[in-house]
């Protein structure tokens, strides 16, 4: 009897014992892939290259384009073109294949060693790890042993939200002789334990010879290799739609019966709501005939009697009313001298004077829904203070009602018939002042804000010449989004905006680089001939030479700057920034993060700062 529990821990040692052996000879048979990165050379003229990598849709995260394309800073169409998909907005099924877009450069990472990989920036999320991230999000793609090696300033196991890391995607541009065997992409794909190099050269267009001419013949499962191939092969990808309709139908036939006895409840109540609806309509319309007569409607806020068309627009700015004020029609009317032209600012907008205090009053023909929705979730100094709306019960029209900046906007100090003008360090002040406004709405708010209409007419400038970020009417809510409308003001417009609709946040960056270099050159952004300003900047950083850059610069700058004595280090840094900002590839622009520093850092950044600001007279060349 006392031998059954010395016998049963026998047999477990032994078992513990055989796998652990078990365990020693497969990971002798099976050595780890290669975890720390790919050697490259930086002289090699075929880097950097574009290349693609082989990425399949996982469950719960990455089950649609737009989550994958936000991962690896690419829009949807980057994605669906390449991959064989004509709808970029349909949801994805698990596994489904896909080619995503690499931008593959050899980097140093420390002074012997050059490893090849696509430079992608991700921010911590709570409970990430270099693992969990390596290995679930990017499916293998890179290590976070190369990570780590890539980040070498951040403690892997102290790790904060919002920590910017580089995780390096392994790839490889083809070298010359590659090139000159057709060789156009070596994509990268993570060998799975189920592949065998025949199936994997099949399915990408590619010869087991060829891979194991790039790779070598000892390739690991969960290993990056990199398949030569002289075009993409065309992906089959299934019908999303008819397998998503399946499913619907399977759910919807389980209960059909139960669904349709609580439907035709559910219309029955309806009916009876609907028919008293209208009935108390019908009665309060008649009331309000009655006591009103052909006098003129209750003002909004005023009373009651309100429009089918002040009713919609009511209940969708519901949710605003506690936080701004409701101003009356006539009220606005009495305020802008019944909207004179005499009280019009530009545009549509009109000052008026309400209880003695300024405002800028602004008139639109359209919902201001989504322009409320996005203001009243931000509330930073460089924005301009949204304070109240106003319905009028005529026509519905929309009037937002915000503080009044007294020395009006950028464009008309740059570009107009002033007699000031703005010296260096105040166009120093006002560039940084924007970053700052900028940082806060694509850091700050969630989901993120993207203006989409940066310029100088859109910048402010207060009593103090601070600049505030003004109107918001185009401003969406959330990024990497796909819109076939494209507004905005030309020379201003991203290339990828106006080639493929693509709203991120980099967008706005590449509207900022214009307005810096409308600061520099006093030009505007669009010349008389129709010429862009940020085209007409391209190379004159170039070079090695300092002088020869800083000659450029003062060729190109504000004649206004050159007769003051500013450090032309200074507008040579900030044009660095200008450059990098109008950058064609939205990945290779800086955050606003990067920009507010790298602005802050010029070495004419200095003020005496009072309480009430800056002084004009300290800001202003006269």
């Amino acid at each position: 009897m006392k031998l059954k529990p010395l016998n049963h821990t026998v047999s477990s040692l032994l078992l513990f014992f055989f796998l652990c052996s078990l365990h020693l000879h497969y990971s002798q048979a099976q050595p780890e892939p290669n975890a720390t990165g790919y050697p490259c050379s930086a002289n090699l003229s075929s880097y950097p290259c574009h290349t693609f990598a082989f990425y399949t849709a996982t469950s719960p995260n990455f089950l649609d384009l737009a989550s994958i394309g936000d991962l690896f800073w690419v829009s949807r169409l980057m994605i669906s073109e390449p991959s064989n998909i004509s709808s970029p907005s349909n949801p994805l099924v698990a596994g489904q294949s896909l080619f995503v877009p690499l931008n593959c450069s050899c980097n140093s990472v420390n002074a012997t060693t050059a490893i090849s990989y696509a430079n992608l920036t991700y921010t911590i999320k709570s409970g990430d790890t270099f693992y969990l991230v390596s290995t679930f999000s990017f499916l293998n793609l890179t290590t976070y042993y190369s990570v780590e090696i890539v980040n070498p300033t951040l403690v892997p196991t102290a790790l904060d939200v919002g920590d910017k890391v580089i995780f390096p995607i392994f790839c490889k541009c083809p070298n010359e002789t590659q090139l000159s065997n057709g060789v156009n992409f070596l994509i990268s794909y993570v060998f799975q334990p189920s592949d065998n190099l025949t199936g994997v050269a099949a399915s990408l267009g590619s010869d087991t010879a060829s891979i194991i001419d790039v790779n070598g013949d000892n390739i690991q499962p969960f290993q990056t290799i990199f398949v030569p191939v002289s075009r993409l092969p065309n992906i089959s990808q299934p019908n999303v739609t008819a397998s998503v309709a399946t499913s619907v139908r399977r759910v919807e036939r389980k209960g059909v019966i139960i669904g349709l006895a609580i439907g035709l409840g559910v219309c029955g109540i309806l009916l009876v709501l609907l028919i008293g609806v209208w009935v108390y309509r019908h009665v309060m319309v008649e009331k309000i005939k009655e006591i009103e007569g052909d006098k003129e409607r209750p003002l909004i806020g005023r009373g009651t009697g309100l429009k089918a068309e002040e009713v919609n627009l009511m209940a969708d700015v519901s949710d605003c009313l506690d936080k701004y004020k409701v101003y009356g029609i006539e009220e606005l009317r009495d305020a802008t001298g019944g909207f004179s032209e005499r009280s019009l600012i530009q545009g549509s907008v009109y000052k008026g004077s309400i209880d003695g205090e300024l405002y800028a009053i602004k008139k639109m023909k359209w919902n201001a829904y989504e322009e409320l929705k996005i203001l009243q979730k931000v509330n930073h100094g460089n924005l301009v203070r949204l304070e109240g709306f106003c319905i009028d019960p005529e026509d519905a029209t929309c009037y937002l009602v915000y503080e009044y900046v007294e020395n009006g906007s950028l464009q008309s100090w740059l570009h107009g018939d002033r007699d000031e003008k703005l010296n260096w360090k105040n166009r120093l002040r006002i560039a940084i002042d924007v970053a700052n406004g900028l940082q806060y709405i694509h850091e700050h708010t969630r989901p993120r804000v993207v203006h989409k209409d940066i310029k100088s007419s859109n910048i402010l400038l207060d009593g103090n010449m601070r600049a505030k970020i003004a109107n918001f009417g185009l401003a969406k809510s959330g990024c990497n989004a796909i819109t076939m409308h494209i507004v905005g003001t030309q020379g201003y417009i991203a290339p990828e905006y106006l080639a493929d609709g693509v709203v991120s946040t980099r967008m706005d960056v590449f509207s900022f680089g214009v307005v810096l270099l409308e600061l520099i050159s006093g030009k505007e952004a669009v010349d008389e001939e129709g010429r862009v300003l940020w085209m007409s900047a391209r190379g004159i950083l170039e070079g090695k030479d300092e002088k020869v850059k800083a000659k450029r610069v003062k060729d190109w700058m504000d004649e206004g700057l050159l007769r003051e004595s500013c450090s032309m280090d200074s507008v040579i840094n900030v044009m660095a920034v200008a450059t990098a900002c109008t950058h064609r590839d939205p990945s290779k622009r800086p955050s606003m993060v990067d920009i507010v520093y790298a602005l802050c850092k010029c070495e004419d950044f200095f003020f005496d700062i009072s309480e009430d600001g800056l002084a004009p007279a300290a800001v202003i060349a006269r």
